[in-house]
């Protein structure tokens, strides 16, 4: 019996688990577990929304152990803590309710195969009080926390007679999560009106979004950052382009004129690198984001039998540049891995691995979606906005759903995503 191991249950390592079950299903010899600390998967991109509170994971998550069930699959919730590469096993922390209550002690899982999708997190470059005054939105624990947050600002804001005259907002990076929250929020504060906030809307909202570098969306063209900053200024959000953040206090960011931009919710989205644990094992070669370095065939270098995929996963093109961390490059690494794998098995060649842009998005909620699309027969990209954007961008998740899901499954959980949006509240309030 041959075991395959994925740790992480993100958009690459999901869409991998389903495409390897099915596999399995058909080979009797060969097992699956997915890993993952939580119980819930919901897509990374839409992690923004859940703070704002526009979905929730009750109607936009997979509970990782109905999907197994479904797909034959063997699920473990845990945290990765070890590799013993030698013994081909990996160790899991002991599990804990909230109250400190032991759920399940400490694990060891055999592999024959092993897959790294452990994602990405923001990184704070080493600035003072980032950690403990700021909100990330790394996991949708993260994301979950910042909307119960807001929600109790919002109804102090609402109330009669208040001190608190403003809701203050400021975000530290201008990339896709940033400007995307910001332009969620404004829309938010306006549906607050139509669930019990009468008293509150975008006009007493103040968004701040700060950018170290020269101008938002530094990673996109240029094009779609000139499109998405003149949309965030008509909503009225307040755009600090070359202004680094040099530390964080408890009432705002300080930025390095020594400006205090004063926030009762503080945001840290600036950068993202793979999890300290990479670092901490101490087993693989990495580059400066920790991620670690692959092969042309997306398994770790000098470890035959670890494969990486995804946010953690450091692989250079021929022209020196590495794969983005985004959505579509997790997508095309789980394709390749799992033809490699299967190719591992069944003892044939293995397939190179070739990053294809496919282009960008942003979309900033009711107010505007903007991106470029890239070409097939050429490297040439097509400026897209409006509705044919927005029709795009939703057909990425689309893609996801089937992915995870397959076409049938898919096709009803987004036929009912729909009703529910519409028979049910535009806004999360619990």
């Amino acid at each position: 019996m041959k075991r395959i191991v994925v740790v992480g249950g993100g958009a690459g390592g999901l869409e991998l688990v389903a495409q390897l079950s099915r596999y399995c299903r058909k080979h009797t010899a060969v097992e699956m577990i997915l890993v993952d600390k939580v119980r819930t998967h919901v897509w990374k991109p839409l992690l923004h929304e859940v703070a704002a509170g526009i979905i929730d994971k009750n109607s936009d998550g997979v509970d990782y152990r109905i999907h197994a069930s479904r797909l034959k699959y063997e699920f473990q919730q845990g945290t990765l803590k070890g590799i013993d590469e030698q013994n081909k096993s990996i160790a899991l922390d002991a599990l804990h309710d909230e109250e400190g209550e032991l759920i399940l002690p400490e694990r060891t899982i055999e592999y024959d195969i092993l897959v790294l999708a452990i994602g990405s997190v923001s990184n704070d470059f080493g600035t003072p009080g980032v950690k403990d005054n700021s909100y990330f939105l790394d996991s949708l624990v993260q994301a979950e926390r910042f909307h119960r947050a807001l929600l109790n600002q919002m109804l102090r804001v609402n109330q009669p007679n208040t001190q608190q005259s403003m809701l203050k907002v400021s975000i530290v990076g201008a990339g896709a999560t940033g400007t995307e929250l910001a332009a969620q929020l404004h829309h938010v504060a306006n549906l607050s009106r139509a669930y019990g906030m009468p008293a509150m809307s975008a006009q007493r909202l103040e968004i701040s979004i700060i950018e170290a570098g020269p101008r938002i969306l530094p990673a996109l063209p240029e094009r779609i950052a000139y499109a998405a900053k003149s949309a965030l200024q008509k909503i009225g959000v307040k755009l600090y382009e070359d202004t680094k953040v040099i530390r964080a206090e408890k009432n705002g960011f300080v930025t390095a004129d020594d400006e205090l931009i004063e926030a009762d919710l503080m945001v840290w989205a600036a950068g993202v690198k793979a999890p300290n644990l990479i670092k901490e094992l101490d087993m693989f070669e990495t580059n400066r984001a920790q991620q670690v370095l692959v092969d042309a065939q997306l398994r770790a270098k000098n470890h035959q039998d670890i494969y990486v995929l995804g946010d953690c996963c450091a692989f250079q093109q021929e022209d020196g540049t590495w794969v983005p961390p985004r959505a579509q490059s997790a997508h095309q690494m789980a394709s390749t891995v799992y033809k490699n794998i299967v190719n591992q098995l069944q003892g044939k060649e293995f397939e190179d691995y070739k990053y294809s842009d496919y282009g960008s998005l942003v979309h900033l909620s009711k107010y505007s979606t903007v991106g470029s699309l890239m070409g097939n027969l050429s490297n040439s990209s097509m400026f897209v906005e409006g509705k044919l954007a927005r029709l795009v961008y939703t057909s990425l998740y689309s893609m996801h759903q089937f992915a995870v899901h397959g076409w049938l499954k898919a096709t009803l959980t987004m036929l009912s995503r729909r009703v529910s949006k519409f028979v049910g509240p535009k806004l999360k309030l619990h």
